[in-house]
């Protein structure tokens, strides 16, 4: 049994809209289930495959009330292709965005709905992730968040430093988990989220998940929203995520 990141999860007034964005800038597949959440997914590979992480827009009323502490990190392979990536992004309705972490070697823009990320220049540890590079949070103390997370899900530890941490699945492809130390944290609900699954996909192993993160240190966080097939947890540090179970 094992428990394996499933998506990000994005906040958006209009997830139909925001999937379209998303897909053309990925290259993937859109598809929704039903109103309010559009997925999109890579063409070629399919969950559990640990390089299969998608991203699912998820409709809310006013996603502006919350706060980017999470976002998604864009992988080039070279300059020509950082330019050329970077210009069919604003084409596509990306506008300039500000992480306020200074000159850094990479661009950073806002999705139509105002979601943070950025766009890498080339790296030789992201040339085999696929178009996202990285997910990444802001945190307290990546040491700590490297701890709860790698044993959440049995990812590796690449690198820790007293500024931020690096994980990898253990099987070494797909996107990184990096934290990184920020000041000043006070919001509790953010515009991304992570969606982890259990593998096998069943309510045995949900419930067997559920219960050994909590046992790690995570927090039940759904109070008055039961009903659904997933349990939202908060991490240590009061940071969202949700375990998907079978319907």
């Amino acid at each position: 049994m094992a428990l394996r990141l499933f998506e990000v999860n994005l906040k958006a007034r209009d997830d139909s809209a925001l999937g379209r964005f998303w897909g053309q800038a990925l290259g993937w597949s859109v598809s929704s289930g039903g109103p309010g959440a559009t997925s999109v997914a890579p063409v070629d590979s399919a969950w559990p495959d640990p390089a299969a992480v998608r991203v699912d827009v998820v409709a809310v009323p006013d996603p502006e009330t919350v706060r980017d502490r999470a976002h998604i990190e864009l992988a080039t392979t070279s300059a020509a292709h950082h330019a050329e990536l970077v210009a069919r992004l604003r084409g596509l309705g990306a506008t300039p965005a500000d992480t306020g972490r200074g000159d850094a070697p990479r661009t950073v823009l806002a999705d139509p709905e105002g979601n943070v990320f950025c766009v890498l220049e080339p790296r030789e540890t992201h040339r085999d992730t696929g178009p996202i590079a990285a997910v990444v949070v802001d945190c307290a103390d990546p040491g700590a968040m490297a701890r709860f997370w790698g044993e959440a899900m049995h990812w590796t530890v690449h690198e820790v430093t007293d500024d931020h941490a690096l994980l990898r699945s253990a099987e070494g492809v797909g996107p990184y988990l990096e934290f990184l130390r920020t000041p000043h944290l006070k919001d509790l609900r953010h515009r991304a989220h992570l969606d982890l699954a259990p593998h096998p996909f069943d309510r045995d192993a949900h419930a067997a998940e559920v219960a050994r993160l909590e046992a790690l240190g995570a927090t039940p966080a759904d109070a008055g929203r039961g009903g659904f097939p997933w349990q939202v947890l908060t991490d240590p540090e009061g940071n969202e995520f949700c375990v998907l179970g079978p319907a």
